[in-house]
């Protein structure tokens, strides 16, 4: 991890302002430091920052954009990055997840997004995660085998 071990460096890409402030208060509640903040895929090809471990991502975003598309980018420019769909729409979400981890289907409580945070440092840290997998989190086919 970019950050260090204890911290993740988190980039949320949310085009619904208000959500995108309660996933930014969720992470840091959970000891973790918000990178940056997206609401399309020209808002994050235009970031310079350094490297998220983790991307927030939802699905359907401003000015027409597609989560797919910022995911297609996120994997060419951050390679490393661990990449959760936040969506209302996982159905949209194709069968390889489109290089992601998983997905926290919306709507989604405080305690749920939290408990996925937590699972997934204990997954990029000290695979596979010692903590039982949470309900919110749904993950890609290939991380439900490599972490199972």
């Amino acid at each position: 991890m970019a950050s260090g071990a204890d911290t993740l460096a988190v980039l949320i890409v949310e085009d619904e302002a208000l959500l995108a402030m309660d996933i930014e208060a969720m992470v840091v509640d959970c000891g973790h430091r918000v990178v940056a903040e997206a609401a399309s895929l020209d808002d994050v090809a235009a970031l310079r920052i350094e490297p998220p471990d983790l991307v927030f991502l939802d699905m359907h975003l401003a000015r027409g954009s597609s989560g797919l598309d910022v995911a297609a980018l996120v994997r060419d420019r951050w390679d490393d990055a661990v990449i959760v769909f936040v969506t209302a729409n996982p159905k949209k979400i194709p069968a390889d997840f489109a290089g992601a981890h998983g997905v926290i289907p919306k709507p989604f409580s405080r305690n749920g997004l939290m408990s996925a945070m937590r699972y997934l440092q204990q997954g990029m840290t000290a695979p596979p995660p010692s903590i039982p997998r949470p309900i919110s989190f749904v993950p890609a086919p290939t991380i439900a085998d490599r972490w199972s």
